[in-house]
């Protein structure tokens, strides 16, 4: 896109019909917005790069959001695709009383598909009650494997929510150490053969959140922040917008694959949720949760679900239930019968948990149960607290007998990410046909938000060990792909140095106890030759004996809030406000944000962020991400690319292949 003189009009607030419509702005009615996203339609540029791309037969509904001329109403609309009409009977209407945007209709085609390679233009043509007539454009791109050589039967994509090169490179500080210059061993992740470096914006914002941030890699398309699987619209309804079709239920229809969940966070959470779940709400959780059994299990090959989020399934009423009326859904006529689905119900009191189990589902709440499961079990459901998991120093601590953090949340037999890994490749590779499983590390991001240095580092080594289960199943099947990669990098995070003290000294600094102008920073932060190299001794379990060593890392936050810093690990984590139980004790006796913690050393770090807008927490910023890749395929992972191709190299290793090389 060139047109940057363009951009500035429309960011003063000019109508984008007024350039959408190409000739007809003064005609009636006009056109406000016109889905799959463009810039042909957005600032009447052609050129390259198109916003919408679809894989050839991927699904995706066209959406238009018309407005008449005062006294009249919209009486007829189609949908055309280089200039042949492709909408039918099945077009529908919104009204008006439920579309955002004053005396307007929104007029959808669903379940639209494209087999034909190249950049197509498409249009909406309305008519009003007087006969007046508007004609909009857009376009997009379909893009088709090319038949290169042996196809990839698995993919695995393992996410590390909020995880930049930083939070790599500290982790290996931590876990593998550095002496002379040279980290002493890999992590799993290093051994990976190659790397891309990905573009992470959303639709709407050089800042994603986790939402669009993962949809990318299941859709290959740009999404509003907050929404996932689903193309913004100007409807109020959080359920109904335009869709596009999942990888997974593209995968199914076309190659009988299955699908895989994994994740640490409450399974409703955006990652998750953005490879099966179609909304413009994220935060939806008794109609994300629904729709995992009445769309993910048919029309997504649904197979294991595995994480937090206990309470989206238990009927509301019930000790810890989330479900309200609030946050569930039923869908539009046209999206359930275009799309082949349920129209879902709003029913809180449903008992989500017995429904899985009735649908063939083995149920495990906790660790043991998950140790145990039937070899023969193809499908597999894992509700482990009733919101987030626990971080891994929390759960390995209580492995240990060292903390009773885990039994303060009411779950003190959670498996570890790599754990659940493992259990969820011996469910989906009974499947002939391969599968998708994603895997997310979501609390690298949580506890970077805290500025919680040392839990979101044993995270990093937490979802590192999950990667090498994932390298460790490539070795037994290898038309495999691995993709490991972030939906965005949180918090700026930086190593800043070391500590220049023992852990005894900074531990009498963050009483109070001669700490005078700031005595935590001046003598204790060392920089260049005074970082050296810090040392962690690790335990038999993987993690560090102490995350408290003399001489530790020290870690600063670029996109940070205010907090109080001590630089000595937290005992207790921060206040977890989705948590059901988070405002009764002993959860509500923890820090209910990082100026209510550290405060005794009085070091107070002001940061970037207000805390008004961010919640008292650091935020994502608009840094590229690694991606690393290894397997089948895995040589179209190279060079600077947006986040969206991640989706189309995929596509390409799966149904298209690429030369076996020696």
């Amino acid at each position: 896109m060139k047109h940057s003189l363009t951009r500035l009009v429309g960011s003063l607030g000019l109508c984008a019909a007024t350039l959408g419509t190409l000739g007809t702005a003064s005609a009636d009615p006009t056109v406000s917005r016109l889905t799959p996203p463009s810039a042909l339609f957005s600032f009447g540029d052609t050129t390259p790069p198109i916003i919408a791309r679809f894989f050839a037969g991927q699904r995706f509904d066209l959406a238009a959001t018309v407005r008449p001329d005062a006294g009249t109403t919209i009486t007829g609309s189609v949908f055309s695709v280089d200039g042949t009409a492709v909408s039918d009977a099945s077009l529908t209407f919104t009204k008006a009383d439920k579309v955002t945007v004053t005396n307007s209709v929104q007029v959808a085609f669903r379940a639209y598909s494209n087999t034909k390679p190249g950049i197509h233009t498409f249009s909406v043509s309305a008519t009003q009650s007087d006969g007046k007539t508007v004609q909009a454009f857009g376009n997009f791109e379909v893009i088709a494997a090319v038949p290169q050589g042996r196809r990839a039967k698995n993919i695995i994509y393992l996410i590390g929510d909020g995880f930049g090169i930083a939070h790599r490179t500290a982790a290996r500080i931590m876990g593998q150490g550095v002496q002379l210059g040279k980290a002493n061993s890999k992590m799993a992740i290093d051994s990976m053969p190659y790397t891309a470096i990905a573009q992470t914006h959303s639709l709407n914002s050089i800042i994603t959140d986790s939402a669009p941030g993962a949809h990318c890699y299941s859709t290959g398309n740009k999404a509003n922040n907050n929404e996932e699987g689903v193309f913004p619209d100007d409807t109020a309804a959080a359920f109904d917008n335009p869709r596009i079709e999942y990888l997974g239920s593209y995968l199914l229809r076309t190659s009988g694959k299955t699908l895989g969940i994994v994740t640490t966070a409450d399974v409703f959470d955006a990652t998750p949720a953005a490879f099966a779940v179609h909304t413009s709400n994220r935060g939806a959780g008794t109609g994300i949760c629904d729709q995992y059994l009445d769309e993910g299990v048919t029309n997504r090959g649904l197979r294991v679900l595995l994480g937090g989020g206990r309470k989206w399934f238990l009927g509301a009423g019930t000790n810890g239930s989330a479900r309200a009326s609030s946050s569930d859904y039923v869908l539009p006529t046209d999206i359930a019968s275009r799309w082949g689905v349920p129209a879902g119900a709003t029913d809180p009191n449903r008992d989500l948990l017995s429904d899985f189990i009735k649908a063939g589902f083995n149920y495990a709440p906790d660790k043991t149960s998950l140790d145990l499961l039937p070899s023969n079990t193809t499908r597999l459901l894992g509700l482990f607290s009733f919101s987030n998991m626990n971080v891994a120093k929390d759960k390995i601590d209580k492995r240990r007998g060292a903390s009773s953090v885990v039994d303060d949340f009411g779950f003190p037999d959670q498996p570890m990410l790599d754990e659940m890994t493992a259990k969820a490749l011996q469910v989906l590779s009974k499947n002939k046909n391969g599968f998708t499983l994603m895997v997310e590390g979501a609390s690298i991001d949580k506890q970077a938000h805290a500025m919680d240095t040392e839990r979101w580092l044993l995270d990093t080594l937490e979802f590192d060990r999950a990667v090498a289960t994932a390298r460790a199943f490539l070795a037994t099947d290898p038309d495999t792909l691995i993709i490991v990669c972030a939906d965005h990098e949180c918090a700026g995070v930086n190593i800043i140095g070391a500590s220049r003290v023992t852990n005894a000294k900074l531990t009498e600094l963050s009483q109070g106890i001669g700490n005078t102008n700031n005595a935590i920073r001046e003598s204790v932060v060392g920089t260049y030759d005074n970082a050296g190299f810090p040392v962690y001794t690790m335990a038999d379990d993987g993690y560090p004996t102490t995350t408290d060593p003399d001489n530790k890392m020290l870690i600063g936050y670029a996109a940070n809030a205010d907090r109080y810093e001590d630089w000595l690990t937290n005992p207790l984590p921060l206040q977890d406000s989705q948590q059901p139980f988070g405002k009764v004790a002993p959860l509500s006796t923890y820090p209910a944000g990082p100026l209510n913690r550290d405060t005794n050393g009085t070091f107070l770090v002001t940061g970037q962020v207000p805390s008004a807008a961010a919640g008292s927490q650091a935020v994502h910023t608009a840094s590229d991400i690694p991606v690393y890749a290894e397997g089948r395929g895995a040589s179209l992972f190279r060079g600077s690319i947006d986040n969206t191709d991640v989706f189309f190299n995929v596509m390409q290793a799966v149904l298209g292949g690429v030369p076996v090389t020696k």
